[in-house]
């Protein structure tokens, strides 16, 4: 299924992920040049197939005919582009995999949209807000917390988060004096 029609494009209910987006066509027989989304871009030649879309609720599943992965970036022929014109088409849109190929990560370790929305307590047990946010740094993430009518920011460090848990969408801060105000 190369280029979806109407009729190949479902709304699913299932969780998908964003993995990529595609920026450009590449040479003249259909390839796309992508955008990762991910941490572990060689994940791509792993893949068989992705979802494609504007969104994560219509998408069509695509399959990959081959992924190269170089220092400058991610390439990819999908079956059905077969020329510049049709991958042209392609730019703009989203790759998605679906749970069953969600990269795992270590323990201690979340992916951004598993941490926005957690609800946040201090150690009492006092409610603080929930995640808004998650800052990307160098040395590490930053949460964004929310509400009660204020923000504040949590690094993402043990000394600050005593835990998560995705499951019962909570996380468990020791804020500083002054951290929450």
């Amino acid at each position: 299924m190369g280029n979806p029609r109407k009729s190949d494009v479902n709304t699913i209910d299932r969780q998908l992920l964003a993995v990529g987006s595609i920026v450009k066509a590449f040479g003249l027989k259909g390839d796309v040049v992508v955008q990762p989304m991910t941490d572990s871009p060689s994940r791509f030649r792993e893949l068989k197939t992705l979802w494609l879309g504007n969104d994560n609720r219509s998408v069509a599943e695509i399959r990959i005919q081959k992924a190269v992965v170089e220092p400058r970036g991610v390439r990819l022929k999908l079956e059905g582009v077969d020329d510049r014109t049709s991958a042209e088409k392609m730019r703009g849109k989203i790759l998605f995999v679906d749970e069953e190929h969600r990269v795992r990560l270590p323990r201690g370790r979340y992916f951004v949209h598993d941490v926005i929305g957690l609800l946040v307590r201090d150690e009492a047990g006092n409610e603080l807000g929930s995640v808004a946010d998650v800052l990307r740094y160098p040395a590490h993430d930053v949460y964004v917390v929310r509400g009660n009518g204020r923000e504040f920011m949590i690094p993402a460090v043990k000394e600050f988060v005593a835990a998560i848990d995705v499951a019962a969408r909570t996380m468990t801060v020791r804020p500083i004096e002054g951290m929450v105000e």
